[in-house]
């Protein structure tokens, strides 16, 4: 048994879509939370800062003590995933590779479609994921650089979101895609809308509940998993305000934030 905590970060507060759902899967586990609010968004960023900027909040985690790092942003991952992995000590997950997977099973026409960040387009990550696993699978990536802003704002579910959604989805309903990636963790606050846009016959990918049970699978495995018997505790982090950081990430983690601590941007350029 290992009492270390999990370390997960993100641009923002999309990532704590992805933490909610390890609480559920892993409510012995202590988390450790870190929000990269100072420099969001990541989206529209140079691919080599964003490398940047992961490599300085995983390695600021480990030094923290924790016993796996969780990217959970979909850009960074894209950006830096194969790195990270390289050159920490402790493992590190993404959420890409479990929602290619998803979408690879759950596609029944082999007609796939993403809709994500202009970052984790221009990387080119899902193409390679989804097609090492099935070569035949046509995958229709759209770039959506209104979305994040959106569901940040205080109306997520304005008519505007649901304008924009529409836009976006037209070229994957053109292409006649069965199964949608939502390639952002922000996305799955909106899910309502998406599924309303696209219908019931179309399924839609997420990484929150896929990146969960990756993460709860490897501690398992590696035994570092902690006692089930006992209730965890979660810890907040962010480079950017932290009463709006609590405020927005209540939203996003459908559970109450009590105390969040300030991390200066120099602090994760030392380590």
């Amino acid at each position: 048994m290992d009492s270390r905590p999990v370390g997960v970060f993100d641009s923002g507060v999309g990532g704590l879509t992805v933490l909610h759902e390890c609480l559920v899967t892993m409510p012995h586990e202590d988390f450790v939370y870190l929000g990269d609010h100072a420099r969001l968004p990541y989206g529209p960023r140079p691919l080599a800062d964003v490398r940047r900027f992961a490599r300085e909040i995983a390695v600021y985690l480990q030094e923290l003590g924790v016993k796996l790092v969780v990217n959970a942003c979909n850009t960074a991952t894209s950006a830096a995933l194969p790195q990270l992995q390289e050159e920490l000590e402790v493992p590190v997950i993404g959420v890409i590779t479990p929602e290619a997977h998803a979408a690879v099973r759950a596609t029944r026409n082999r007609r796939v479609g993403l809709l994500a960040t202009e970052g984790t387009v221009a990387a080119g990550r899902y193409r390679e994921l989804v097609h090492a696993l099935d070569a035949g699978v046509e995958l229709v990536q759209v770039a959506c650089p209104r979305l994040v802003p959106l569901i940040e704002s205080d109306d997520p579910f304005s008519a505007e979101t649901t304008d924009a959604v529409r836009g976006y989805a037209e070229a994957l309903k053109s292409a006649d895609v069965d199964t949608v990636i939502l390639g952002c963790t922000h996305y799955p606050l909106i899910r309502p809308i998406f599924q309303r846009v696209f219908g019931r016959d179309v399924t839609l990918v997420f990484s929150a509940e896929e990146t969960a049970r990756e993460v709860a699978e490897t501690l398992a495995r590696k035994g570092y998993d902690n006692e089930t018997a006992r209730e965890g505790a979660y810890r907040f982090l962010t480079t950017g305000d932290p009463h709006a950081f609590r405020e927005m990430g209540a939203r996003f983690l459908q559970l109450p934030i009590d105390d969040v601590e300030h991390v200066e941007l120099a602090a994760l350029a030392a380590a």
